[in-house]
């Protein structure tokens, strides 16, 4: 392999690891707050075990969250030093704003809020939880602006061959940044809602766990799935929409849509070739592509091969099209991950509400694998996302091909990707281990000391029985 591809792959799997704890981190600070305001505002006992609890388990998630990014970051130097030289100008201001303004916000109240809770008044300390809530998300905020210009750029001028911002503003107003950043916030709120159902669910089902305490933890947890699951659908085909007006290929690719057609199908299982960009086999609903991309059941959506040709007319000769594979199976496996979960949402409602949860043990059993659905949808739609947009780093401005380090050799990429996959998979299995073994713990309402005291020899899931 060369350095182009191997370095692909370096910040790929880079990304898919650092996005493993990104969306828990969003979610998990958003229900933990909220426990602890019922808290405040109860003054019952069990909401502040309940904050106590999961903020231990989100104090683990956020310190892996941290390392990955660090040296995600340092890649643009290394390994894309060309691009860094290209946008560095528009694309080093959000990053430089979000680790010095809201990663700092973000640690600072983290640390107040682990230390300060026999330390700081409930209202003061409740206080520090919501600004953990707000440095998270603001930081996403500007982790989304940097990368809404690489999908849509906007607010620069090119200048001695340098992609030099002209307008502040519009960078932060980019059209892209407004569909994608509620998208990752509620996708956020759904990783922590299935975190806080599955773990829940486990202790349901043990017999010396504290019921009442992981009731009315499952109970909070169903209402963020429910409405985040929803949320983030209606968000999604918000963005869908706005897709195909920006980067119609991408929309193309990820409905393997090789001929403009309109009104357009949709896709309900499609095998192409992509030599010949034609399909082999397609099941395809008719209309149902213009009624999602347009709201209305007429409406052309541009086929692969028309964009081809209109894409040679306006950037030279060259290849525009994206894997479609890729895309079209990562679109799909995100898009079916999510519907998952809206049922699951559903079906746990309709449980609480009749008063059977305690007795559908196999919906309880169910909901310790659905813990992966949220993680499954938010790697396969980035991965959707970053690839449906390929051959572009920059949409319209520079190549991917075009932006890789010059002087990195390929033993080189190769090392480090080889070094960083396996510390990465190092720490993600410490990581599993001790969410694992400070999940399980039977009761949350007994002391610290108590805890301690938990048997992590015991069987991975309801051994015991």
């Amino acid at each position: 392999m060369d350095v182009l591809a191997l370095s692909r792959w370096q910040f790929g799997i880079t990304t898919v690891y650092h996005f493993f704890f990104v969306p828990l981190t969003l979610g998990l600070s958003l229900l933990i707050a909220v426990m602890e305001t019922a808290y405040v505002m109860s003054h019952n006992e069990m909401y502040k075990r309940m904050a106590q609890f999961w903020g231990r388990l989100f104090l683990i998630n956020f310190a892996l969250g941290v390392v990955t990014g660090l040296l995600q970051e340092f890649q643009f130097g290394m390994n894309w030093s060309d691009y860094s030289r290209f946008v560095g100008d528009i694309f080093g201001a959000p990053l430089a704003i979000e680790a010095l303004l809201a990663f700092f916000l973000e640690s600072t109240f983290i640390g107040l809020w682990h230390f300060g809770w026999e330390r700081f008044s409930p209202r003061l300390h409740l206080i520090c939880a919501w600004m953990i809530v707000i440095g998270s998300n603001i930081s996403a905020l500007w982790i989304l602006i940097a990368n809404s210009f690489m999908q849509e750029p906007v607010g620069y001028t090119l200048h001695h061959g340098r992609a030099e911002m002209t307008n502040f503003f519009a960078l932060l107003t980019n059209p892209n940044v407004r569909v994608q950043f509620p998208h990752v916030f509620f996708s956020g709120v759904v990783t922590g809602a299935f975190f806080v159902l599955g773990i829940s669910a486990y202790h349901l089902l043990r017999k010396k766990s504290n019921h009442e305490f992981f009731r009315r933890s499952f109970s909070l947890g169903m209402i963020a799935a429910l409405l985040g699951s929803f949320l983030v659908a209606l968000v999604g085909h918000t963005q869908a929409q706005h897709m195909v007006q920006v980067q119609p290929m991408k929309m193309a690719a990820a409905e393997a849509l090789w001929k403009s057609e309109d009104p357009a199908s949709f896709s309900i299982f499609t095998i192409g070739n992509e030599q010949d960009r034609d399909d082999v086999f397609a099941i395809r609903i008719p209309d149902l592509l213009s009624i999602l991309a347009y709201n209305e059941a007429g409406g052309q959506v541009q086929g692969i091969n028309d964009l081809q040709a209109v894409y040679e007319a306006k950037y030279g000769p060259g290849d525009y099209v994206p894997p479609v594979a890729i895309t079209y199976w990562s679109f799909r496996v995100m898009v079916g991950a999510g519907v998952v979960m809206i049922l699951l949402s559903l079906i746990a409602l309709l449980l609480v509400l009749r008063k059977r949860l305690s007795h559908a043990r196999w919906f309880l059993w169910l909901l310790l694998p659905a813990m992966t659905l949220p993680y499954l949808a938010n790697s396969t739609g980035w991965i959707m996302t970053e690839i449906g947009r390929q051959p572009w780093i920059v949409f319209g401005l520079l190549k991917t091909a075009q932006a890789v380090s010059p002087t990195v050799t390929a033993p080189t990429v190769l090392l480090s990707l080889v070094t960083y996959t396996l510390l990465y998979g190092a720490l993600a299995m410490a990581d599993g281990y001790l969410l694992l073994k400070y999940a399980r713990v039977a009761d949350p309402m007994q002391t610290e000391t108590e805890d301690e005291h938990v048997d992590t020899g015991e069987a991975l899931l309801l051994g015991e029985y």
